[in-house]
C-alpha cells in the first residue's frame, strides 16, 4: 500500500533491536495475538473516544507521550483510542523515519492482524490543526482510505494542510525521543533503499528484523489519562 507515497512518498514504520533492550514482538506466531486485534468489533470501533486523552509510547528510545484533541479530527482521534486501547502499536516499527520531514509507524508486525485491518478505513476529518511539529497525522493512501498508519512531524510541514492530512494530537513529552530514531535508512523502495510496504504488509516484523535491524520500535503504547 502507498501510505502518502502517492502525494509526497509518505509512508513507513520503525524498530532497533539496540543489544539488552526489550524485544518487540516479532510476528512470526511467537505470541498470539488479542482476539480484539484479530476480530475486532466494528461496533467498538465506531463508538466515540474521549474528548481528549494522552497515549504513553514506551520505545526502544525512551518514552514519549502524545496528547489527542479530539475536536481537531473525531474520526481519526476515536481510531487511535481505539487501536491503542487494544495494543494494537505494541512491537511496532518507525519504518519511515526521514529527517526533517516525518517519523511514520503502524503496520501491524503480524501479517495476519495488518491483513484484518487493511479494509477497516475510516473517512476524513477536515483539517482543523496544522501539520506543525510535534504533531501527529493518520497517513492516507487516497480519500478516506485511513487504517492504522501514522506519522509524527518533526518539522514544520504545514504543506500538508492542504490536501488533507488532518492532525489529530501532538507529542507532549519526548519529542527529543521522536528525533533519535533511527533514520539511516531513508526513503521506503522503490524510490529509496528503506523498507518495502508490500513487503512489510506481508512478512511483517520478521522481514524487518532481518533486513532492517537497526530501526526503531514501540515496546508499549497505553492510554494513561483521559478528559
Amino acid at each position: 500500500m502507498r501510505y502518502i507515497s502517492a502525494i509526497l512518498a509518505l509512508a513507513a514504520l520503525g524498530a532497533c533491536n539496540d543489544k539488552g533492550a526489550p524485544q518487540p514482538h516479532s510476528g512470526t506466531g511467537a505470541s498470539a495475538p488479542s482476539a480484539a486485534l484479530v476480530s475486532p468489533n466494528t461496533a467498538t470501533l465506531a463508538a466515540p473516544g474521549p474528548d481528549s486523552f494522552t497515549a504513553r509510547f514506551t520505545t526502544s528510545r525512551g518514552l514519549f507521550d502524545v496528547k489527542v484533541h479530539r475536536d481537531w479530527a473525531p474520526l481519526g482521534a476515536d481510531r487511535f483510542y481505539h487501536l491503542v486501547d487494544a495494543g494494537f502499536y505494541d512491537g511496532v516499527r518507525f519504518y519511515r523515519v526521514i529527517a526533517g520531514f516525518v517519523a511514520q509507524f503502524g503496520s501491524h508486525g503480524d501479517p495476519a492482524v495488518e491483513q484484518v485491518w487493511h479494509d477497516l478505513r475510516i473517512a476524513d476529518d477536515p483539517v482543523r490543526h496544522r501539520n506543525e511539529r510535534g504533531t501527529v497525522t493518520f497517513a492516507t493512501a487516497g480519500p478516506d482510505t485511513r487504517t492504522t498508519q501514522l506519522f509524527i512531524n518533526v518539522a514544520d510541514n504545514s504543506r500538508l494542510d492542504k490536501i488533507g492530512f488532518a492532525p489529530m494530537g501532538e507529542v507532549v513529552n519526548g519529542m527529543s525521543v521522536v528525533d533519535s530514531f533511527y533514520n539511516g535508512y531513508g526513503e521506503g523502495a522503490p524510490g529509496g533503499q528503506g523498507p518495502d510496504q508490500g513487503r512489510l504488509a506481508r512478512e511483517g516484523n520478521a522481514y524487518l528484523t532481518a533486513q532492517f535491524p537497526k530501526l526503531d520500535y514501540i515496546v508499549s503504547a497505553r492510554v494513561f489519562e483521559e478528559w
